[in-house]
């Protein structure tokens, strides 16, 4: 697989970084000259060249798409975007890999297998799942289902290191469930699916390992990082958000089933081992 027929989309985010280390000599374009929720701008780039697109684009913000203008946003991003480059991949005969999450899904079910009909309680998951259809009429199309990812860039593992460093002690949702997904896991996948020509369709990756909540996650990270001075407070998801106005549904079950995945012969990390390696590498300030 030549590196320079890859297109990133969203290449400045978590994931597109780790993309971008991965693929040195992949492309990709700002704004100013690649609009992916414009129809015209998408169809009227140079696509030649192009045999495979990686959408790691996407409006994240959970809460703020509970807006009226948020939802505008979201269901640019999240689904008329994803549209605009599913018309191209199928006129260019290109390969369309496209990110999705377990917020599509309510959370009552655990496992989610990639079977599971759509029942997002949110509207970024009602987005993210008009986007999912989107990308699935692409014939040459992997769209990797995901959840609680940690990368380059804000997320909850460097949030709840930074309260450690300040000596708080944190109150922690324990209700939640599922496993952190490194973007480092999420591109071994991505590259494994596309090297290895497993059948396109939709795969479930995250990092393996035994599911756990926020709360415990928290103090495994104040044991790698030696915060052995610090407790961790238990919260439900209700009483965290109690009070607090436009906060959008978060699904109490995330877990994935990786079996699909690992078919292909793939074998998922444990969360644990990359959570102390990341945790590690943050406190030195390799970064």
């Amino acid at each position: 697989m030549n590196d320079s027929e890859i297109f990133i989309v969203g290449a400045s985010g978590q994931l597109g970084t780790a993309l971008r280390q991965k693929y040195p000599r992949a492309k990709s374009a700002d704004i100013d000259k690649l609009d992916i929720t414009n129809k015209k701008s998408v169809e009227a780039f140079g696509w030649s060249g192009i045999k495979i697109i990686i959408n790691a684009a996407g409006y994240t913000d959970v809460d703020g798409a509970e807006t009226p203008e948020g939802e505008a946003t979201a269901q640019r991003v999240n689904t008329t975007a994803v549209g605009n480059l599913a018309g191209v991949a199928n006129q260019c005969g290109i390969t369309l890999v496209h990110i999705s999450t377990d917020y599509v899904f309510d959370g009552t079910k655990t496992p989610h297998t990639e079977d599971e009909p759509f029942s997002p309680l949110s509207v970024y998951g009602k987005t993210k799942a008009g986007g999912d259809k989107a990308a699935s009429i692409v014939p040459r199309h992997y769209i990797v289902r995901t959840s609680w990812v940690i990368g380059e860039g804000k997320n909850f593992v460097r949030t709840m290191l930074e309260l450690g460093q300040k000596g708080v002690n944190p109150t922690v949702v324990s209700d939640q469930i599922g496993c952190l997904t490194f973007t480092s896991e999420l591109v071994r996948a991505i590259d494994h699916l596309l090297t290895t020509h497993a059948p396109y369709g939709l795969y479930n990756v995250s990092n393996d390992g035994d599911p756990t909540s926020w709360a415990d996650i928290t103090r495994k990270i104040f044991q790698f990082a030696g915060f052995n001075n610090l407790t961790v407070s238990d919260t439900t998801t209700a009483e965290y958000f109690a009070g607090k106005l436009g906060i959008a549904p978060r699904p109490l079950q995330s877990t994935l089933d990786l079996g699909k995945i690992h078919a292909t012969g793939f074998e998922c990390h444990d969360w644990k081992d990359d959570l102390e390696t990341y945790v590690k590498k943050e406190l030195s300030g390799d970064r």
